[in-house]
């Protein structure tokens, strides 16, 4: 693998070439670098994670009144089958509840968002007049980050009521928290929603001989605006404003129903007219106490410290003026900022300490200051170039970019080491021959000397992570910025290695030698090659042995293979907890928050834990479906716990939960949830959907899914997604009755709807603050379902009948929701899992559920969730690996010259595998899609080690005229050993911070990469130091020269190498014709 000649005119050479010419112009640009990196270190932006989450638009349909499957048949499918058919649309999920359709189309990575949000808004717009009467038009919600939130804020007040306190967080802090740059969205649950309310009195009806659409229509003509135009005069135009909407309880009292005789008879004659909250779909807790909570949404791309910062900075100009109004403000119940800032520390901090230990590494080893910094200051540079990158490519710096670049430093050292390495052995033997070439010749000839073999192990290892690249869905955008950042790291050194490394090797070592006294080799590096030496040929001895040790240890670790469990990642450790709680569908909100209290109660007994915040149902305008009988509790932790203290707070979470049989839970934290519900949808690793056309098949074969669920082992919190009993009360029209007394049915259901449900048939002001004007039925009626058969419907004749007379009223249960996937009714079964590895659980439920369940006609099983998720990302992984194999070995094939060379590369990848393996079974036997990827990094850094020493080997063939003899084999691999060592010692070095801090905040997805990466380091340095050697001497092909197995040749050899300090002793090697 000599130099081609053309590459002397080549890139490589003419860099090289002009860092030699002009080191200090070169070093100028290089302090340039820096500058600008650090610039763009304080204005880049940071987060947890990549953007994880798909391109898609979320569409809301409220349709008040509507039961949910009403809601299904007559919105959500109208909306479904509009958005149906849209170019790059991947998936359909909806979700009908009473009221409300909510629909989430998600579509094709890549996708620009804002023209598919353009399309789906034009489908939409075309449904006007096609929806029910009463359903309001489709709309999209507002676009925010895969995260979501920001900042949990809560107001609570001793003085103040509900209604108040809500008004004061809808019209006060909400609208100031909107107008931040970076604030997308910010809803709001709790409190009391204020409404001008017109509470009829159904008694009162039948004794003014009065009908409730009269009370509608003088409701709204009373509280009815117009704008009255202007008056232009000869100089000037005034406008003309009126004033007589009737704004206060009384004045809307006295509006006029009829006038007969004299005697009138108004609205507060026949019902109360006051100011009191709307029917409430929400509730909130803070630390146990009543108020309001409002979710802080941050805009997708924006700098979650910065909106954060920015948030903080405007509640704080609202807190003095919310302390007079007798508020308290929470701002910090919930902070993900905290753990961007722990997790990017830790990361940071790993980086910090492993560079550290490089360069311990490089003054032991090398044993020279000047050498030392040489290679040292390769790694800011690179990284500084790596973050430029990154940060022109639009990603952020999060603990996935930054990872990259921590398992990147031993590469980025590497290539530096090879360089100076060299220019020191041929500067030291320019010396001792008392060679007069200019010390730039020989710094260009020495770095353009490895080029090659470096460029060559360069590209290998970028091939290597393709397939990272390639992967899809959450895993590709997950992973693919950390392959970015280690790609653009691993570019960046090679730049550095060709610019900065030669530059400042002329500057200090060229003149560092210009004494007659050669410089000594590093103490180390001597007794290392020399003990080496003596050790490689006791190994030589033994050939067959040293084969099959080597064949056995990696059938043993193919062996371990089967035994390991898989998950798709691991449980973050974000110092901010969830816990769901469901109970039955129907739950009252007020029982509800009863449960809530008693939990946050005992909650707050718990160590560790500084804040409980619960939010009940569901905001309105908010992208959930979450009925009364569902609560998000969130728990925030005290800062600075470690990965154990959190796990043990878990562990008590989950205990005090089990005390309360009446509703199901689940603890999970806000970014595993987060990435779960991208996805599959739901906030569980598990998802067994049970997909058909009739929901009470679904349903049955959903319960005997859950059933057989619960019963494998690992199985917890099973639960149906949407679970039936909902409690509901129906009135059944008779046609019959109803043409017996001449009325129509859309009337009868108006009434009912207007009496239950309520009509808005106005609004009013108060300075800024807008409130519906709301008619219905006084609370006494309307809280006991014995009413509603009472209920007085005035016939065309002016008799006045019940609503039982022409209607069948009775109890029954329903569906809290329907939900869709693909336009397909669905009702999902999820569970957690404890105590196995998730790949392991799903695999046994889906023998369980195929043996167990007799699944009805019609219906279908189809599991998701994070265990599919890893499913196909393994699979992505070994398609795009088996083209980036092949790319690899037709590079290889260019590289070695021969089979057999190309062979040899290729046996260090599975004893490195093996040592991945032993060190995922030794620290716990759990394969996360991060164990995998670091697998890939390993095969890389392998692959670059066995590339130096082979291309090393035809050097010493083609370039220095060596036979291929056992001496040259043992010189070869003595030349390499320090580069190899210090490559390991550099990665590993620079990982074990990872290592250690495995399952700790920030470190829960590289932590495991790095585990696989040292323990593959171990056993692919003992093959290419140790085995590598004595395969290359039996099997190898260098130059014109076969394998040598003569005796003879190796002592004409051996004689070759004079007498001396170390096996390379001081042997002038000829100098490469140029």
């Amino acid at each position: 693998m000599t130099e081609p000649r053309g590459l002397q005119g080549g890139l490589q050479a003419a860099l090289v070439g002009f860092s030699v010419r002009l080191p200090r112009v070169v070093l100028t640009l290089a302090c340039a670098l820096l500058v600008l990196g650090l610039y763009g270190l304080a204005r880049a932006k940071y987060d947890v994670f990549p953007e994880f989450a798909p391109p898609a638009v979320v569409i809301q349909t409220e349709a008040p009144g509507l039961d949910p499957e009403q809601v299904e048949v007559l919105v959500t499918q109208a909306v479904e089958v509009a958005v149906n058919g849209l170019p790059g649309l991947e998936a359909l999920r909806s979700s009908s509840i009473q009221g409300l359709s909510v629909i989430t189309a998600t579509f094709r990575s890549g996708s620009d968002i804002d023209r598919v949000r353009q399309r789906v808004g034009e489908r939409i717009a075309a449904l006007a007049g096609r929806l029910p009467q009463g359903v309001m038009a489709p709309a999209i919600t507002p676009l925010t980050s895969s995260t979501g939130t920001v900042l949990l804020v809560g107001l609570t007040s001793e003085s103040r009521d509900d209604l108040d306190l809500r008004t004061i967080a809808d019209w006060t802090v909400r609208q100031r928290l909107l107008a931040v740059p970076g604030v997308a969205q910010v809803s709001v649950y709790g409190g009391g929603v204020r409404a001008l309310q017109v509470q009829v009195r159904p008694h009162d009806l039948v004794r003014f001989r009065v009908g409730l659409n009269d009370v509608v229509a003088a409701a709204r003509k009373a509280t009815g605006v117009r704008g009255a135009g202007f008056v232009d005069t000869p100089n000037q135009r005034v406008v003309l404003r009126t004033e007589g909407q009737a704004l206060a309880p009384e004045v809307l009292g006295r509006t006029v129903l009829i006038n007969e005789g004299g005697a009138s008879v108004v609205l507060a004659d026949v019902a109360t007219v006051r100011v009191a909250p709307e029917p409430p779909i929400s509730a909130a807790l803070i630390d146990g106490k009543p108020g309001v909570l409002l979710m802080v949404g941050a805009q997708i791309g924006a700098n979650t410290l910065e909106v954060t910062a920015r948030t903080e900075a405007a509640l704080a100009d609202l807190a003095p003026a919310l302390a007079r109004e007798g508020v308290v403000l929470r701002p910090d119940l919930f902070r993900p900022a905290n753990f961007v800032a722990v997790a990017n520390g830790h990361v940071l901090q790993a980086l910090a300490v492993g560079g550290a230990l490089v360069v311990i590494v490089l003054l032991v080893f090398l044993a020279d200051w000047r050498t030392s910094l040489i290679s040292a200051v390769a790694i800011p540079l690179s990284l500084v170039a790596a973050v430029l990158a990154l940060m022109a490519a639009g990603e952020s710096l999060n603990t996935m970019t930054l990872g990259g670049l921590a398992i990147a430093i031993g590469e980025v050292v590497d290539d530096a080491v090879i360089g100076v390495e060299n220019v020191v052995r041929r500067l030291r033997e320019r010396r001792l021959a008392e060679d007069r070439t200019p010390a730039a010749r020989i710094v260009l000839e020495a770095v353009l000397e490895v080029r090659t073999a470096v460029a060559y192990a360069t590209v290998a290892v970028l091939l290597v992570f393709l397939p990272v690249l390639a992967l899809s869905g959450v895993a590709g955008r997950l992973f693919g910025p950390l392959a970015l950042a280690y790609i653009f790291a691993v570019l960046a050194s090679l730049a550095v290695a060709l610019t900065v490394t030669p530059a400042l090797a002329l500057l200090l070592l060229g003149r560092a030698g210009q004494g007659t006294r050669a410089p000594r080799e590093p103490p180390l590096m001597a007794w290392s090659r020399a003990r080496y030496g003596a050790l490689l040929a006791r190994v030589g001895r033994h050939p067959r042995a040293v084969i099959a040790g080597a064949a056995l240890v990696t059938i043993s670790g193919a062996a371990l293979l089967p035994t390991l469990g898989g998950t798709f990642l691991p449980d973050l450790k974000e110092g901010h907890l969830i816990l769901h709680m469901a109970a039955a569908p129907g739950t009252a909100l007020q029982e509800s928050q009863r449960l809530g209290v008693r939990i946050t109660a005992e909650l707050r007994q718990i160590p560790g834990i500084r804040a409980v915040a619960s939010q009940i149902g569901r905001a309105e305008a908010g992208q959930d479906t979450a009925g009364t009988h569902y609560s998000e509790i969130h728990v925030d932790l005290e800062p600075g716990l470690d990965g154990a203290a959190q796990r043990a707070v878990e562990a008590r979470i989950r205990a005090l939960a089990a005390g309360f049989p009446g509703a199901a839970f689940s603890l999970k934290t806000f970014l595993t949830e987060r990435i779960e519900e991208t996805v599959s949808g739901y906030t569980a690793p598990v998802v067994v959907n049970l997909v058909g056309n009739d929901l009470d098949r679904i349903e049955a074969a959903a319960r005997a899914v859950a059933r057989e669920l619960a019963e494998v082992r690992g199985a917890r919190d099973v639960q149906q997604a949407s679970p039936a009993g909902m409690p509901q009360i129906t009135a059944s029209l008779r046609p019959a009755d109803l043409r017996h007394w001449g009325l129509d049915a859309i009337e009868v259901l108006e009434t009912v709807r207007t009496a239950y449900q309520g009509d808005v048939v106005g609004q009013t002001y108060v300075g800024n603050a807008v409130f519906n004007v709301l008619v219905n039925l006084d609370e006494r009626a309307r809280g006991r379902l014995s009413t509603l058969g009472d209920l007085p419907l005035r016939t065309p004749g002016g008799r006045y009948i019940r609503l039982a007379q022409v209607a069948d009223i009775y109890e029954t249960t329903g569906r809290y929701q329907v939900q869709h996937q693909g336009a397909q009714r669905v009702q999902a079964v999820t569970a957690n899992v404890v105590g196995r590895d998730i790949a392991g659980f799903v695999a046994a439920a889906k023998r369980k559920i195929a043996k167990e369940v007799q699944l009805p006609e019609g219906v279908y099983v189809a599991f998701a969730g994070s265990a599919e998720a890893q499913a196909q990302a393994r699979r992505d992984l070994l398609l795009a690996s088996g083209a980036a194999g092949l790319g690899i070995v037709l590079l290889l094939a260019v590289v070695t010259g021969s089979g057999a060379n190309l062979a040899l590369v290729l046996v260090n990848l599975p004893l490195a595998f093996v040592g991945g393996v032993a060190a995922v079974a030794a620290t716990g036997g759990v394969l996360s899609l991060g164990s995998i990827v670091g697998f890939v990094t390993l095969f890389g850094i392998s692959l670059r080690n066995t590339i130096m020493m082979i291309a090393h080997y035809e050097h010493l063939v083609t370039v220095e005229g060596r036979p291929w003899t056992e001496a040259t084999a043992i010189l070869g691999a003595a030349d390499r050993l320090v580069p190899i060592l210090m490559t390991s010692l550099v990665t590993g070095l620079g990982l074990t911070p990872l290592a250690l801090g495995a399952g700790e905040p920030g470190r829960e997805i590289e932590g495991p990469m790095a585990i696989v990466i040292l323990g593959g380091l171990v056993s692919s340095t003992v093959l290419n130091l140790l085995i590598l050697p004595g395969l290359a001497l039996r099997f190898a092909r260098f130059g014109s020269d076969g394998p040598a197995r003569g005796r003879g040749a190796e002592r004409d050899a051996g004689a070759e190498e004079g007498a001396g300090t170390g096996p390379r002793a001081a042997l002038p090697r000829p100098v490469p014709q140029r």
